[in-house]
């Protein structure tokens, strides 16, 4: 699906051109308290922290720009410190990063906002939080809009980043918007709360599945319902795109063309902590650039992936996200590999896209041209080829102790790198009855050895109106008879 463009890796490794991206919105100091915990505290039932380390980095809107500048772009952060010493920190942080701070202005009435997390053993514990979150004041309101206004002709992006902390007041946000739209700007927003219409106007807005719910009133476990409501919220707030983040799920990306699902890539988790300033960073280069849509959210979700497999608020970088790219035909290949129960919400997808299901079924042991070739005519019957794979008990019960030769993950991954092959789900069973009915494929192919009243589940597929089609094979091939020659050869 990705990077059939060579201009997604040439962004990527040119650092997006350097463009210049200002980032506006609820700045953060995250402290991480990291230690040893080995006994419970006799003053009270709680564990007792040997602290070990303290680790501050910075967070919300400036972690947004610290994801921009590891990717290369040039970028200006424009909202409110406290007079602390939590602001001298993340000022600090700021600096030796190389982000401009000019349009950062010092509140003297408000805190820094703060996030500190306990750590013991690795596992969080404790997470405490310092802040205000009362509307800026008008005169120092009216001070940012300035500040942000007059390095707005500099910028390639403007990027609003809300943590609903009272920087970005919904005046503030519409002036913003507008004054970047009549540029001819982009405009892109991480948004927050439950009244959207702050951002009417922008170009993209990228919600997660709970802050759309709470946006929308419907339950973060609807799907369906979440993706048409985002259909819906774009129209009415007049948005370019929206893009909905569904964490192992991947992300939804809702345009004038409809919706496209973007499948993650599985890795895994320590830590969603700045996912979503990664992703909206992401978006902002690839748009800086001109990558297509497409292209940005699928970038956005692979940088999302490498952030989370990092403990803390990490940040993507653009050698990290080069590594990742280089990495994701394998990972995509692992990603085909699928249980029955996330085969089945993958094929409804594939299918609510109108998209035509082919399933077949084998042991697929030690692959051969015969294999490949039958696969490839397998899938010219539909869109879409799902295998199902005989587990290595199941190999044994039809073909005898000495079978597989090919244990059943390796046989599964060596599909999954066919590029006919869109799934592979293993089976247990002597037959693939429950598969295909678990399954309901549009068509269901087997090889031309087989005459169809033979064929396992042919009836079930015809009765609910699909079609059973018996696939040519290639002459003198077959893993039996691969085995008899190299055995023929051997005795002699």
């Amino acid at each position: 699906m990705f990077l059939e463009t060579q201009r997604v890796v040439d962004a990527v490794a040119g650092r997006f051109g350097g463009r210049q991206v200002l980032v506006v919105g609820d700045l953060m100091l995250d402290r991480y308290l990291g230690g040893d915990v080995r006994r419970i505290s006799p003053e009270a039932p709680v564990p007792v922290l040997t602290l070990a380390g303290e680790r501050r980095v910075a967070g919300g809107a400036a972690n947004v720009a610290r994801n921009l500048v590891g990717l290369g772009l040039g970028v200006t952060l424009a909202g409110v410190r406290g007079d602390d010493a939590d602001g001298a920190a993340l000022a600090a942080l700021l600096a030796e990063a190389g982000i401009a701070q000019e349009a950062v202005l010092v509140d003297p009435d408000r805190p820094t906002t703060s996030k500190t997390r306990v750590v013991g053993n690795g596992q969080q514990m404790l997470r405490i939080d310092a802040e205000s979150t009362r509307p800026l004041a008008g005169p120092l309101q009216a001070a940012l809009e300035e500040a942000v206004l007059e390095r707005l002709p500099a910028a390639d992006v403007l990027l609003l980043s809300d943590y609903a902390k009272g920087v970005l007041t919904g005046q503030l946000c519409a002036r913003l918007i507008g004054a970047g739209r009549a540029r001819g700007m982009p405009v892109l927003v991480d948004p927050k709360g439950q009244d959207f219409t702050r951002y009417r106007g922008a170009t993209l807005l990228t919600p997660n599945r709970a802050e759309l719910a709470l946006a929308t009133g419907v339950q973060t476990a609807d799907l369906d319902g979440l993706l048409r409501q985002a259909a819906l919220l774009r129209m009415r707030l007049g948005v370019a795109e929206l893009v909905l983040t569904l964490g192992e799920l991947g992300m939804a990306l809702v345009a004038d063309g409809g919706t496209i699902r973007v499948p993650a890539v599985a890795r895994e988790v320590f830590d969603v902590s700045g996912a979503g300033d990664t992703v909206i960073a992401s978006m902002a280069a690839g748009r800086a650039v001109g990558l297509t849509p497409v292209d940005r959210a699928h970038l956005a979700n692979l940088a999302a992936g490498v952030v989370v497999g990092q403990r803390g608020t990490a940040a993507i970088t653009a050698a990290g996200l080069a590594a990742a790219i280089a990495s994701e035909p394998a990972l995509e290949q692992a990603a085909k590999v699928r249980s029955l129960p996330d085969m089945r919400t993958q094929v409804a997808q594939w299918r609510a896209e109108g998209l035509r299901i082919v399933l077949t079924n084998g042991c697929f042991d030690l692959m051969h041209v015969g294999h490949v070739t039958y696969l490839e005519l397998a899938r010219r019957h539909g869109q879409r080829l799902v295998v199902g794979l005989n587990s290595d008990r199941s190999v044994r019960a039809l073909k005898g102790p000495q079978r597989p030769l090919i244990g059943e993950q390796d046989r599964a991954r060596v599909l999954a790198a066919l590029a006919a092959v869109d799934g592979v789900v293993l089976f247990d069973e002597d037959t693939p009855i429950e598969l295909i009915r678990a399954l309901r494929p549009d068509v269901l192919a087997k090889g031309a050895d087989y005459r169809e009243a033979d064929v396992a589940g042919a009836a079930q597929v015809k009765g609910w109106g699909g079609q059973v089609v018996l696939v040519p094979l290639v002459a003198q091939q077959s893993t039996t008879g691969i085995m008899a020659r190299m055995r023929s050869g051997r005795d002699g």
